[in-house]
């Protein structure tokens, strides 16, 4: 049986991430979206703040409740991700099994990131800085100039279903879970028969 693969989105803001993800989570059958932002939103944004790692629990929790429903694929984008102490963080508290993790970093141009923040209407200013954080060892950077969210989409896609993205992290289950799984099926069979 092939493993479930968790999918990671990360970039810059404005890059494109939730809108790519949302693509890629079209693009597959039985599939799971989870954009970062639902679980960490906060004013001002900084991953410096202790506080939002309230958050990283939030976004393993929601993600591991994907895998465990035996998603195929769980594609989980967010600004976070850039960040490895973050990154580690979520990745460590995803309590399910038998899953790989691919992951993408989405970048641009300076001239591409600032035409896209002034389309959302935002009020703050462009921030570069992001762009200039270096992928996350082994992740497959994605450059996104001149490109669509269905194209960026579609060559992800192709990379995943070519198999040429090595995973980042396999979570197979353990001997002791599989014992463990063992004993609740033999208590649940004995429990049937004394009834």
């Amino acid at each position: 049986m092939a493993l479930k693969k968790l999918i990671l989105i990360s970039g810059s803001p404005c890059v494109g991430k939730s809108t790519v993800g949302k693509r890629i989570f079209e693009h597959y059958e039985n599939s799971a979206f989870c954009d970062g932002d639902w679980c960490w939103c906060v004013n001002p944004l900084s991953i410096e703040d202790t506080r939002v790692r309230n958050g990283d629990r939030n976004m393993a929790y929601l993600v591991s409740n994907y895998l465990k429903s035996d998603f195929e694929y769980v594609v989980f984008a967010s600004v976070v991700l850039t960040d490895p102490t973050a990154r580690e963080n979520i990745l460590n508290n995803i309590d399910a099994e038998d899953y790989e993790v691919l992951s993408f970093q989405l970048t641009c141009t300076e001239d591409y990131l600032k035409p896209r923040h002034d389309e959302r209407g935002l009020s703050d200013e462009v921030s570069f800085c992001w762009l200039q954080l270096p992928p996350y060892p082994g992740e497959t950077v994605i450059d996104t100039d001149a490109k669509t969210p269905d194209q960026v989409c579609d060559e992800i896609c192709r990379l995943i279903d070519s198999k040429k993205v090595k995973a980042l992290k396999t979570v197979k289950k353990t001997a002791s879970s599989k014992k463990a799984t063992a004993k609740k099926t033999t208590a649940k069979k004995s429990a049937s028969k004394a009834e």
